[in-house]
């Protein structure tokens, strides 16, 4: 694989050609044969990154990039990144002191990240390939003791794992990649629509990842904004909530002051972040923003 930023080359797969000849041309002055290439799962994946007069050569320790997690085994349309997901939960500041919602989960990965974190389950641990495996100074014994080491620390999360949705299709679907993200009996997942949902436990952190794109009409979608914000103030008081939304005008529809205020990207887009803290009668909620 290359990545080309300079001047002296135009295509990175001209480099990447290249990079391949040499390699087999000195397996052959050494060896006197021509080693095998394939593009499937390589016993050696070379990576060469050129930038400006730098290059760097590298092998693969991974090979399928690090973001994809593996439990993903389905998706709706377009779902959350799973490294933003991961990285939305830890923006929060969660202690894992409370319950966690997502109450429009889709096919589960805010909640599935959240439920990682919360067991102190490490990323990718179910997960069964990866490239360093086929190195000749690889060592089992080794691996297989960090593995263990790894399972150990699992821990069961006491204060609930909530995930909702009103699609029939996205309940199953999220129960399926939770199940195959090894979390079968941590996480529940139930069908159900937000502005009927009442509260799993006293208090929690709710995140949510509600719908934001140009496909839903304009009256449409700032009702359902404006019904988000309401079902907050009537019914999470105590909660501390997050939604991320790339449609600023309908952001404004819920009607509550937001604490902080990040932006973040889902793909190409730019979305905001913001806290909010429902707390219960009148008390003032103190601003902070944060852009």
């Amino acid at each position: 694989d290359a990545a080309v930023n300079s001047p002296h080359f135009n295509h990175s797969k001209y480099v990447a050609l290249k990079t391949k000849d040499a390699i087999v041309d000195r397996f052959r002055k050494e060896e006197g044969r021509r080693p095998d290439v394939s593009l499937h799962r390589p016993t050696l994946r070379v990576n060469v990154h050129i930038y400006q007069e730098e290059c760097t050569v590298s092998l693969d320790s991974s090979e399928e990039s690090l973001h994809k997690r593996g439990y993903r085994v389905e998706a709706l349309e377009a779902p959350i990144n799973e490294v933003l997901a991961a990285g939305m939960v830890l923006l929060t500041g969660w202690k894992r002191d409370c319950a966690f919602i997502d109450p429009m989960c889709g096919s589960g990965t805010i909640l599935i990240e959240a439920a990682t974190y919360a067991c102190n389950r490490a990323p990718q641990l179910q997960r069964e390939y990866f490239g360093f495996k086929k190195w000749q100074d690889f060592d089992a014994e080794l691996w297989g003791d960090l593995l263990a080491d790894a399972q150990n620390r699992v821990t069961a999360f006491e204060h609930g794992l909530h995930g909702y949705d009103m699609d029939f299709k996205a309940m199953r679907i999220a129960n399926h990649n939770a199940l195959a993200a090894g979390l079968e009996g941590q996480v529940e997942i139930a069908r159900q629509r937000f502005e009927r949902l009442e509260p799993p436990a006293e208090d929690g952190l709710l995140v949510m990842n509600p719908p934001y794109d140009e496909r839903l009409v304009k009256t449409d979608i700032e009702a359902f904004y404006q019904m988000i914000g309401d079902r907050l103030k009537q019914a999470f008081a105590g909660y501390e909530a997050w939604i991320i939304s790339s449609n600023k005008e309908a952001m404004k529809k819920i009607g509550l002051r937001p604490s902080r205020k990040m932006t973040l990207f889902n793909g190409a887009l730019e979305c905001k972040y913001h806290q909010y803290q429902l707390y219960s009668g009148s008390r003032k909620q103190k601003t902070e923003d944060h852009e």
